[in-house]
């Protein structure tokens, strides 16, 4: 797989990431504990009612959580384990429809040995507006992360 990234943010759990290259993620910003992912709705994300399907929202939001769980640049000691979510809520805040562009900021706000805690905001750009990280549009889902460290199988 080939990343499509900009601003040359890559992250290595993304090469064989198929669902997140079908759903065009793109990665604008990567840190320690910290990522921000965008991609555009499709037709084919939306559901019967002709807004994104909450399912789409969730699966963006989760890439946004697992590129801020796990380092982009991983030291050997930090190779040999993977973070995963061990439990996550969402909040659909508003609808997002075709043709907009959808933004995922993802922050650490809390670390304790093994476990972790994440904010996702997840914003709607408006059609007629061109977004950016610093202003990505409107509010529109509110997930929230629950991470585990596990040993890399």
């Amino acid at each position: 797989m080939v990343e499509t990234t900009l601003s040359g943010a890559q992250h290595h759990i993304l090469t064989n990431d198929y669902a997140s290259e079908w759903m065009g993620i793109e990665v604008l910003k990567l840190d320690d504990g910290h990522a921000t992912i965008r991609m555009h709705l499709r037709q084919e994300m939306l559901n019967g009612f002709g807004m994104a399907h909450g399912g789409m929202i969730f699966a963006f939001g989760d890439t946004a959580f697992a590129l801020a769980c796990n380092p982009a640049n991983p030291t050997p000691k930090q190779a040999a384990n993977i973070t995963v979510a061990s439990g996550v809520d969402i909040n659909f805040i508003k609808p997002a429809f075709q043709g907009q562009v959808i933004t995922a900021v993802a922050n650490r706000r809390a670390s304790t040995g093994r476990s972790g805690l994440y904010d996702i905001q997840i914003y709607a750009a408006p059609h007629d507006a061109a977004p950016s990280p610093e202003a990505p549009g409107e509010l529109i889902a509110e997930f929230r992360g629950r991470s585990r460290t596990i040993s890399k199988k």
